[in-house]
C-alpha cells in the first residue's frame, strides 16, 4: 500500500486546485447576470442530475474495466473543458452545453476517485483519508473565495476566467497518479445490480445522505446569494462570506475523530438535526448575523457528514467492482436530487422563504431515514453479537 500513498497526495492537491472555483460566491448571481432566471438556473441542475443519472454506470463500469486512471484522466479532461464553455456562455443553450459536459466529467470522477484513494491507503486509513481529502477541497475554496473578493471589484468575468486554469493544472497532475490492481475478469454491470440489491438497507443510507446532500447544496451554492441580497449584504462581501464558510468547512480534515469518539449513529443523528433545524430557520430569518451563522452551520456539518459517508459506502463493498457498486449507489443519489432540485426550484419561484421550508421538510425526512438505518445496523451488529456469544457457551 506504501507504494500508492502518493495517490492520496495527488488526489489532495487536486481536490485544492479543483477547489480554486473564484466564481464560487456568486456563482447564482452570474449565471442571472448573463440572463438566467432562478428557475431556469435550477432546471439546469435537473438537467445536469438526469444526465449523472445515465452516465453514472457506464462511467462506473468503464472505470472498473479499464482502470481507474484512465477515466479520471478522460474525466478531469471534460472538467477542464466545461469550465472554458462556462466562461463564453451567453445564454441558456450555453450553459446547457457546459452543464452536459460538467456531467459527463463528473460522473466519471464520481466513485472513481474515492475507489483509488480506498483502494490506496487501506481499510484502516481510509476514514482520515477521505477527511483529508474533502479538507482539501474546502481549503481551495477557501482561498478562491478570499480571493475572489478582491477580482469582484473590477469585474463579474474575472473570477470565471481566473478558474479555468487550476483545472488545466489538476487535469495535468491525475498524469501521475498510479493505478491500483484489482481483479478485472468478473466485473459486469448485472453483477454489480445483484450485490447492491443484496444490501437493500444501504439504500436508506443513500437516500439519506442524497436528499442532505442536495439540500446542503441547494442553500450554500443558489439559494445563499438570493438571501444575502434579500437582507441587504452587498455583493462585494460574497466573497469574503464563502471564504469564512470554508474556514467552517475545514473541519472535515477531522471528521473521523469524531466518529471514533462519537460513533457513526451519533454524528450523523446530530449533524443532520443541525442542517434541517438551521434550513427553517433560514425561512425566517431576516437578520444578517443569524443568517450567516445558519448557513455556517448547514455548511459545517455537512463537511463533516461527507467523508464518514464516503467510507461508509466504501466499506460495504466487498467486491472488485467498487467503481461500479459507487457509481449504482451515485445513480440513485441523483434520482433524488434531480426531484429536489425541481421542488426547490419551483418553491423559489414561489417565495425564497418558501423554498427554504422545502428544504427543512426534506432534511427532516433524511434525519428519518438515517435514524431507520444506524437503528438497523445496530440491531444486527446486536444479534450478531448474541449469537457469537451463544456458540461460545454452547462450546
Amino acid at each position: 500500500m506504501n507504494n500508492y500513498r502518493k495517490n492520496l497526495y495527488i488526489m489532495c492537491i487536486v481536490a485544492f486546485l479543483q477547489g480554486l472555483v473564484f466564481y464560487g460566491p456568486i456563482a447564482t448571481i452570474f449565471r442571472q447576470y448573463r440572463g438566467l432566471s432562478l428557475y431556469q438556473i435550477f432546471l439546469l441542475e435537473s438537467i445536469f442530475t438526469l444526465s449523472m443519472i445515465l452516465l453514472e454506470i457506464p462511467w462506473g463500469y468503464f472505470s472498473d474495466k479499464f482502470g481507474y486512471k484512465r477515466t479520471l484522466i478522460l474525466s478531469y479532461l471534460l472538467f477542464f473543458i466545461s469550465k472554458i464553455i462556462f466562461y463564453k456562455s451567453y445564454d441558456f443553450y450555453g450553459f446547457l452545453l457546459e452543464t452536459i459536459v460538467v456531467s459527463m466529467s463528473i460522473s466519471g470522477i464520481s466513485g472513481c476517485d474515492s475507489a483509488l484513494i480506498y483502494l490506496s491507503v487501506g481499510e484502516k486509513e481510509s476514514e482520515r483519508a477521505f477527511s483529508l481529502y474533502s479538507a482539501a477541497g474546502a481549503s481551495g475554496l477557501f482561498i478562491a473565495s478570499f480571493l475572489s473578493t478582491f477580482m469582484l471589484k473590477k469585474s463579474l468575468d474575472i473570477p470565471v476566467l481566473c478558474t479555468i486554469f487550476p483545472y488545466g493544472t489538476a487535469f495535468v497532475l491525475i498524469f501521475f497518479i498510479k493505478d491500483v490492481e484489482y481483479d478485472k475478469k468478473n466485473i459486469s454491470i448485472k453483477n454489480s445490480f445483484k450485490n447492491v440489491v443484496q444490501n437493500k438497507k444501504k439504500f436508506i443510507f443513500i437516500i439519506a445522505i442524497a436528499l442532505t446532500s442536495e439540500i446542503t447544496h441547494s442553500i450554500c451554492v443558489f439559494l445563499n446569494g438570493p438571501k444575502y441580497l434579500n437582507i441587504g449584504i452587498d455583493v462585494r462581501y460574497f466573497g469574503l462570506l464563502t471564504a469564512f464558510m470554508q474556514i467552517i468547512c475545514l473541519a472535515s480534515a477531522k471528521s473521523y475523530k469524531l466518529s471514533k469518539n462519537f460513533g457513526h449513529r451519533i454524528v450523523f443523528n446530530s449533524l443532520i438535526s443541525i442542517i434541517t433545524i438551521a434550513s427553517f430557520l433560514l425561512a425566517y430569518s431576516k437578520s444578517a448575523i443569524i443568517t450567516i451563522i445558519l448557513i455556517a452551520f448547514i455548511e459545517g456539518a455537512f463537511a463533516l457528514v461527507q467523508p464518514l459517508s464516503l467510507d461508509i459506502q466504501n466499506k460495504s463493498i466487498k467486491t472488485a467492482d467498487r467503481a461500479t457498486m459507487l457509481s449504482i449507489y451515485a445513480m440513485i443519489s441523483d434520482v433524488i436530487a434531480s426531484a429536489v432540485n425541481i421542488a426547490i426550484g419551483k418553491s423559489a419561484d414561489i417565495s425564497l422563504g418558501f423554498s427554504f421550508v422545502i428544504c427543512g421538510i426534506l432534511s427532516l425526512v433524511a434525519l428519518i431515514f438515517i435514524i431507520i438505518y444506524f437503528n438497523y445496523v445496530e440491531e444486527k451488529s446486536s444479534l450478531k453479537f448474541k449469537f457469537m456469544e451463544k456458540l461460545l457457551i454452547n462450546k
